[in-house]
């Protein structure tokens, strides 16, 4: 590979891993579990989606990126779902 995709690769994988860890911060500091659901979805799929990317220029072809990119796919599904279910038990429980 190329010095630049490798600059590239860097810098995406770095970024990638700064959303994450603004998540965890966001899910430790925020008060109330909608706001620490909101900062896990969004660290999720900006930092994965950044580390994919950053991946993207490594593999070895065709496939392999295709891969990564439903594997991000299937997480964004998952995430969103999963974010949906906690926030309606959520909203559910905070009903007088």
């Amino acid at each position: 590979m190329s010095l630049l995709a490798d600059l590239f690769t860097v810098a995406a994988v770095t970024l990638g891993l700064v959303f994450f860890v603004a998540g965890t911060v966001g899910i430790i500091r925020f008060p109330d579990s909608l706001s620490r659901l909101h900062a896990l979805t969004k660290a999720d799929n900006l930092g994965l989606g950044f580390i994919v990317l950053g991946l993207l220029p490594q593999c070895a072809g065709v496939f392999d990126a295709l891969k990564l990119l439903f594997i991000w796919l299937l997480v964004q599904f998952a995430g969103a779902t999963g974010a949906q279910l906690v926030a309606r038990v959520l909203r559910r429980e905070e009903r007088p």
